[in-house]
């Protein structure tokens, strides 16, 4: 191994992912000199395993589920998607797994990229070890960015160390759609990956563990999801877990708490995430290797003048939106404190992460699309407030009759009131993601309800909605 010399920057990123990189862009406009340290492909899970390969996977399954919805174009529609059209449109949105746009992006801020594994090795000061094992040290004057992001968490099950099971991962980049597919898991991956391969020509079986799907949602938004699956083709059984995995001749045998076998030619694991800090040195700088951090509203670690942790591994919200959101405060609060300014409190917020408290929004891309925002109604009465919520049928809003023959969906505000301000939206139906950024406006903006009256939808657009929602406030 050839040690180098030690090279001095302002700041250090420690991943580059979307997260990684936007620390990286909000530093490097305020003209401090950045390092970014990656072991993998410049553009992190989200370029090339998570939001953009899914959402490319999913876009013709929903597009092709709404004309079928549609007459004069439903006739049209009725034969199998073509999945090697489709995996290829996927393939070209993760550049084929090469990331020479995102180093051009990062020459392009002028930040500086070491590859290989970054390690904290104390005060400022992070060990990189490259590909052909030389080791570079950097040293940071101002900030050191921990940006890591999550993994995929494995359960501890007999038989699974030897079949070789999908993670996210495997499932957002097959190159073919197996025979057979069974799914473990009812949140976001599970119900995505399920609607994916089900539409690509799987057949798929959803084995959840709990009583329904999505279970930080709205109970009605897991079983509208249940039930657009199960019509899609998707077998899915709740209250199932999952006691043992073989794979015997090339097939998984997979045995249910209740004796049951079912065979497959692929298994994936969506079960949840872990921290990806297991091996970057925290213990050199006094926290515990494989821990979530915790971070102040400027995402800098907690006890720390100089180290922060943006994005997953605070676990204040793990979605690539809220990680950029995060990003761009930290960088903003990384250049303050560099030129000696107090951090601010004026409108803009740009020192202070909020939204993570109160305002996150979240889209599932599964037919129907299900999006929240903000509190559920279980979670602001837990939380002591006076709530009441105000539930719609998405199907009675022309927008909405007119963008979907036999259109299903609900729609619910949750509303604070003491203040008469919403907590909380959800949203379930067809095209429903749209609608969900006016939703965390009003959230987040604690737009109050007398206010949002004079938001007038346009007509006939599903955004009517907000009307009707008002309406059965006032009329109640």
């Amino acid at each position: 191994m050839t040690e180098t010399e030690n090279i001095v920057y302002d700041v250090v990123v420690l991943g580059a992912g979307p997260v990684g990189e936007n620390v990286a862009d909000r530093t490097r406009a305020a003209r401090l000199s950045t390092a970014v340290v990656e072991s993998e492909l410049v553009g992190g899970e989200c370029s090339y395993w998570a939001c953009m390969p899914s959402k490319a996977l999913l876009r013709p399954v929903i597009a092709q589920a709404d004309a079928r919805r549609l007459p004069g174009l439903s006739a049209s529609v009725q034969g199998p998607l073509d999945t090697a059209a489709v995996l290829a449109r996927r393939d070209e949105y993760t550049s084929h797994w090469k990331d020479d746009g995102q180093i051009g992006w990062l020459d392009g801020i002028g930040a500086d990229l070491y590859r290989g594994h970054g390690r904290l090795t104390g005060e400022r000061t992070v060990s990189v070890t490259g590909p052909d094992g030389t080791r570079q040290t950097l040293t940071a004057r101002h900030a050191v960015a921990v940006c890591t992001g999550t993994r995929a968490v494995l359960p501890d099950l007999p038989g699974l160390d030897g079949i070789k099971p999908w993670t996210s991962r495997e499932a957002t980049s097959a190159q073919a759609a197996p025979g057979r597919l069974v799914v473990v898991g009812g949140g976001v991956v599970a119900t995505e990956m399920a609607t994916a391969w089900q539409a690509l020509g799987s057949r798929v079986t959803l084995l959840v563990r709990g009583k329904g799907l999505l279970n930080r949602m709205e109970p009605f938004a897991g079983e509208l999801v249940a039930e657009g699956l199960a019509e899609a083709g998707v077998t899915v059984r709740t209250g199932t877990s999952v006691e043992s995995v073989t794979r015997q001749d090339g097939t998984v045998v997979v045995v249910t708490d209740t004796g049951d076998r079912i065979e497959a030619d692929e298994i994936l694991f969506a079960t949840g995430r872990a921290p990806h800090t297991g091996d970057i040195g925290l213990d050199t700088v006094g926290l515990e290797p494989g821990s979530w951090l915790e971070v102040d509203d400027s995402l800098r670690v907690t006890g720390s003048e100089w180290l922060y942790a943006v994005g997953d591994v605070n676990h204040r919200a793990l979605l690539t939106h809220q990680g950029k959101y995060q990003a761009r405060i930290a960088g903003a609060a990384i250049a303050a404190r560099a030129s000696g300014a107090a951090l601010s409190q004026d409108a803009w917020g740009a020192h202070t992460a909020t939204a993570d408290h109160a305002a996150v929004p979240q889209v599932v891309f599964t037919d129907p699309e299900a999006a929240a925002v903000g509190l559920s109604l279980a979670e602001a009465e837990q939380a002591g407030h006076r709530v009441r919520a105000v539930d719609y049928d998405l199907g009675n809003v022309s927008g909405a009759s007119l963008y979907a023959e036999g259109y299903r969906g609900r729609a619910r505000m949750v509303v604070d009131l003491e203040r008469e301000i919403l907590l909380g939206v959800t949203f379930v139906g067809p095209g429903v993601g749209e609608l969900i950024h006016s939703a965390t406006i009003a959230v987040a903006g604690q737009v109050p309800i007398s206010r949002l009256w004079h938001a007038v939808p346009s007509y006939p657009t599903i955004s009517e909605v907000w009307l009707r929602l008002l309406e059965a406030y006032r009329d109640n």
